[in-house]
């Protein structure tokens, strides 16, 4: 098997260049890489997680994106590089009585393009890894959303029967935008499972949320008044917040934070950091001491000319001198630069010597369905506006529909948004099952 530009990933940077090199060059040409059958925009995970956003319904099938777009899809996970023979090996897919499905695979390519993005970083916190659930991956998700259902029905058949129910605590470590937007959809799902099947629960006195943050402040990559809204928007909505509280010890149920004191917790999750997978470590390519790749300002794995990395998984450095944040926006601009160097490249052309560079638009962080809060990048350098309310959550909302445009196109992802507005009306508001 072989294919000229082999993409590794398909999350946000990945997916959305193997859409728009196989519309350019076709599925001879392109192929993409991945371990799992359909894709989901990570930054929607906290909404699988409570409930208010079906994974069934929102994932979409890498076969159907590879069809629609004109590239070749291969189901399986990177398990080996041969640099020199311009090779790579994909795992086998088996069931899981062990039966092999498809099996172990080898691919040369003339250009890759590995986009792999990152893993937990629990750093060395004993029981992090055992006692935690870290919203990596669409089963991470779905591992809570299952665990929270059980706890919930508990919960809520102590209390009809009158017995001894001290609720749910759920403890999140880390205030980064994954943490906060966690803890807010959590609480917004709470009241809507109560109306479905568990209305002997009050959700603020039952369903407890705590937010660990070991900085000063959560939300600390952004400015101040962000940090303070946030901070107001989750004590409206009952969730404490902990800040430069260091957690020590995790145990299945409670977590132990530096000065000794002990928070009970049913479901801990973990959400303090990100790590480069450890796999890239092994595949003889340069690393820095995260673990990611270490690429030139072109994106270029540094010593490999045809390897290329994006995303999450490649440390790249900014023309200010700063590593490029593990940012979604990131891995889009990142994918429409490699899109634009491997073109030219399939041209005959020159590169064009110019280095990738980076920039921020601005963040904004989900508080529900109703409200986000955030600050815009403007053209003047260091200015940013600070946005908050309705406004903020219709420009949130769009950039979910903007990486669905960039791998569907304009008009799919319209008939898609309408068609998802329009069930939402005739289903509950959680998935329940």
């Amino acid at each position: 098997m072989h294919s000229k530009y082999v993409i590794v990933g398909g999350g946000a940077g990945g997916l959305e260049l193997a859409c728009k090199l196989g519309r350019k060059l076709g599925p001879t040409r392109v192929m993409l890489v991945d371990s799992r059958l359909y894709h989901i925009w990570k930054p929607s995970l906290h909404e699988v997680a409570a409930g208010t956003l079906d994974i069934h319904a929102e994932g979409l099938s890498y076969q159907m994106l590879a069809h629609d777009n004109g590239f070749t899809y291969v189901y399986g996970a990177l398990e080996a590089l041969d640099a020199s023979a311009h090779t790579i090996t994909v795992s086998p897919i088996e069931t899981q009585s062990g039966e092999t499905v498809l099996p172990q695979r080898r691919i040369g390519y003339d250009s890759l393009v590995l986009a792999v993005g990152s893993t937990s970083n629990y750093f060395g916190v004993p029981g992090a890894q055992e006692y935690t659930i870290s919203l990596n991956a669409t089963e991470d998700a779905e591992r809570f959303r299952l665990t929270l259902l059980k706890l919930l029905a508990k919960a809520a058949t102590a209390k009809n029967e009158q017995a001894n129910s001290q609720g749910i605590d759920i403890v999140i470590i880390g205030g980064g935008a994954t943490g906060v937007e966690l803890a807010a959809e959590l609480r917004e799902a709470s009241g809507v499972y109560a109306a479905y099947g568990f209305g002997h629960l009050q959700p603020l006195q039952d369903v407890r949320i705590t937010i660990l943050e070991g900085a000063p402040r959560i939300l600390a990559p952004l400015p101040e008044r962000v940090s303070a809204a946030a901070v107001k928007l989750l004590g409206e909505r009952g969730v404490k917040v902990s800040a430069e509280t260091r957690v020590t010890k995790i145990e299945p149920d409670q977590v132990t934070v530096g000065n000794g004191t002990v928070y009970p917790s049913d479901i801990t999750v973990w959400a303090a950091g990100i790590k480069a997978p450890d796999l890239l470590a092994k595949l003889g390519l340069p690393t820095v001491k995260g673990g990611q790749l270490d690429v030139t300002g072109e994106l270029v794995v540094k010593g490999f000319p045809d390897i290329y990395a994006l995303g999450d998984c490649a440390m790249c450095i900014g023309a200010d001198g700063k590593p490029v944040p593990p940012r979604a926006q990131a891995a889009h601009q990142q994918a429409d630069y490699l899109l634009d160097a491997l073109l030219r490249k399939e041209q005959g052309k020159p590169p064009r010597n110019k280095p990738y560079v980076y920039r921020d638009y601005g963040s904004l962080v989900s508080f529900g369905s109703s409200t986000s809060v955030g600050s815009l990048m403007g053209s003047l350098q260091g200015s940013n506006w600070f946005v908050e309310g309705t406004f903020a959550r219709l420009m949130y909302t769009s950039l979910h529909l903007m990486h669905h445009q960039a791998i569907m196109g304009t008009l799919r992802t319209g008939v898609l948004a309408l068609a998802r507005f329009l069930i939402k009306r005739s289903t509950p508001h959680v998935k329940l099952h």
